[in-house]
């Protein structure tokens, strides 16, 4: 069970010489919440035997929220070099100094022990994480760290991996990010802190970094006004895409309504004049289903899930109401794309597992209590139909497996005060707000923080 990617010496639990090294087979794997805090001397130690590979990179401004961007290269890929795209809005003090980043990360090799048979070895450069350019600095020798935004570019090595971005002007900081795919177009919806929904065609800034080439930064800016804006007159962080109908698109406000909007014959966007009411505070997430294309699900800050179907009249559309589903705010969920369940992530740090039946019953089928701060949000994996991944405010991102739970009961070992359905714990970043899988590369997953973000593939999944 790998419950860790970075391990620390436990010179407590044994006698060593102040200068002898913790032998490996001495060292325990850390777990937190479970084993002893870290001492003021102690640092984490990475550990790249627990993943395929692990890069990180940054963007000028932090970006809080982002997105995967779909795009031409296939599904299900797994030859290296890898490449992806993504999209992040940024948190700026000066709100009218915000961008949106479309972000192509590409030449991302995995770890010497993931090679395959018969593959090139000549060019392989054990130092690719040194730095030669105060922009980029490695994290503990292991994998490369980039920036999105900067000017300046360093001497290219084999195997470091290459940043393109481009950025259009944004104002107001962007609270949640969400992309989807509308004909051959790459749409993005903000919710910004100034209380509108925005579109905004990506189309063109993703053909942009597609086609830079040369050094590993590169950077470019584009002037583009947003496709449709929809005012709340409130801030708010509910947004979410349908997967089943193109150009459906959902956002809640913390006023408590939702609205629906939609794309019209010959493109044209409009919003329903009347909004779903019925929680009684902030509406924090809305999901929609990946079997029934009506049904929509939301989360609260007064601690509620509802399921409601857009087709009825605003005033008959809640269907189901679960009250107290946590015990405090309810900040995320996620709708299983292959399984007919959801998982919700709340301020309580607990994380529950529901079906439409159990939500009939007001009672999860499952309930994991791991993080030790609130949840800040959650994805079932695409590949994996019983994984997920989810982050709190612990600064951990843990990986879940349903699946584990008999066959830790039957065998294997366990560790104390850890769900068997734990199976990876991620650490090293500060204040990670969200998780996403890469709908394309089975098992890449990909997460932000204030202090940047991590791309990497575990061998657990």
């Amino acid at each position: 069970m790998d419950h860790e990617d970075f391990r620390i010496n436990s010179e407590d639990e044994m006698e060593v010489d102040d200068n002898e090294e913790v032998p490996e087979d001495k060292r325990k794997v850390y777990i937190p919440g479970v084993s002893r805090p870290l001492n003021e001397d102690e640092e984490w130690e990475f550990d790249p035997e627990a993943y395929h590979f692990f890069h990180t990179f940054e963007t000028t401004k932090p970006c809080l929220s982002f997105d995967v961007i779909l795009d031409e290269d296939g599904d299900n890929r797994s030859t290296y070099p890898l490449s992806l795209f993504l999209v992040g809005g940024s948190q700026n003090e000066e709100k009218r100094k915000n961008e949106l980043y479309v972000m192509k990360l590409k030449n991302l090799y995995g770890f010497e022990h993931e090679k395959k048979g018969g593959e090139d070895d000549s060019d392989d450069d054990e130092s690719s994480s040194e730095s030669e350019d105060e922009d980029t600095q490695p994290i503990d020798g292991h994998g490369d760290t980039a920036a999105a935004g900067a000017g300046k570019k360093r001497k290219e090595k084999p195997k470091d991996a290459i940043l393109h971005s481009a950025t259009i002007d944004h104002s107001g900081n962007v609270n949640r990010i969400k992309e989807a795919r509308l004909g051959v177009s790459s749409i993005c919806a903000v919710w910004n802190d100034v209380g509108k929904v925005q579109l905004w065609n990506l189309t063109e800034a993703v053909r942009t970094v597609d086609q830079m080439d040369g050094g590993t930064q590169n950077h470019k800016m584009l002037k583009q006004v947003p496709l449709y804006t929809f005012d709340h007159k409130i801030e708010g962080y509910g947004l979410g895409w349908s997967p089943l109908t193109p150009g459906l698109l959902a956002s809640g406000d913390q006023k408590n309504k939702i609205y629906i909007h939609n794309m019209g014959e010959g493109g044209a966007w409009k919003s329903n004049a009347t909004p779903l009411t019925g929680h009684n505070d902030s509406v924090e997430d809305l999901q929609w289903s990946y079997t029934e294309a009506n049904l929509l699900t939301s989360a609260s800050v007064d601690k509620s899930i509802r399921l409601w179907d857009v087709r009825a009249k605003p005033k008959d559309a809640c269907v189901c109401v679960v009250e107290n589903a946590h015990d405090s705010d309810v900040n995320v969920i996620s709708w299983n794309p292959n399984d007919p369940y959801i998982v919700s992530g709340g301020d309580d740090g607990v994380l529950k597992v529901w079906t439409l039946r159990s939500f009939q019953q007001k009672f999860p089928v499952a309930t994991f209590k791991h993080h030790k701060a609130p949840i800040t949000s959650v994805e079932w994996c695409p590949t994996e139909s019983a994984t997920f991944i989810a982050s709190g405010e612990d600064d951990q991102a843990t990986i879940w497996d349903l699946a584990l739970e008999t066959e830790s009961g039957e065998a294997g070992e366990t560790v104390a005060d850890v769900p068997p359905q734990l199976l990876f714990v991620h650490m090293g970043q500060k204040e990670i707000k969200e998780v996403h899988w890469h709908r394309q590369i089975p098992g890449l997953a990909i997460t932000t923080s204030l202090t940047g973000f991590n791309v990497f593939r575990t061998i657990s999944v």
